[in-house]
């Protein structure tokens, strides 16, 4: 019997801008060129890139209807979409922006809760830099700072420390 390998994903890295020099029709418009979905499966205490996510088609999303009510899913397994935007200083690339949307499954059912507003402006905050973790559960920040930190020490060691203090710090304290 053939295991089935899995695909290691990178991150996007810093392309050039599309729109350089350009000063007509688009100028001013987000890029997703610098963006990566990352989930966090709680329970599996797993993390990985998924680009599905960046048009609500990633592995955990396939088959599944979102309502935007939590408690129309009952015994939902709990994942984490995380937008991670990289930017490049000086020193190197780094996780310039990453925020968390909090995503329900439960596939039974074939039901899940996601807040999609959320998860748009989530992205937004991600693409603008901002560093939104602090509402994620003990268990769920250990493994995306495990996961980014893994991914590329170095990435992680340019990161900001609002970043590092965001997903160390105990909820509760």
């Amino acid at each position: 019997m053939e295991e089935k390998k899995k695909k290691n994903i990178g991150f996007n890295i810093i392309k050039t801008d599309p729109l350089d020099g350009h000063k007509g029709f688009g100028k001013g418009s987000l890029s997703l060129d610098n963006v990566s979905p990352v989930i966090v499966d709680v329970e599996a205490g797993e993390a990985e890139v998924d680009i599905g996510a960046l048009h609500a088609r990633s592995v955990v999303e396939k088959g599944i209807k979102f309502l935007p009510n939590r408690e129309e899913v009952p015994d939902a397994k709990l994942y984490w979409l995380v937008w991670v935007t990289i930017d490049r200083s000086e020193e190197g690339p780094y996780y310039a922006g990453v925020t968390a949307c909090e995503m329900t499954v439960n596939r039974e059912i074939r039901r899940g809760y996601k807040s999609l507003p959320e998860h748009v402006n989530r992205l937004d905050k991600s693409i603008k830099r901002h560093i939104i973790v602090d509402h994620m559960d003990d268990k769920s920040k250990q493994i995306l700072a495990t996961y980014l930190e893994g991914h590329d020490a170095g990435m992680w060691g340019r990161s900001p420390e609002q970043l590092k203090k965001g997903l160390s710090q105990i909820n509760g304290q």
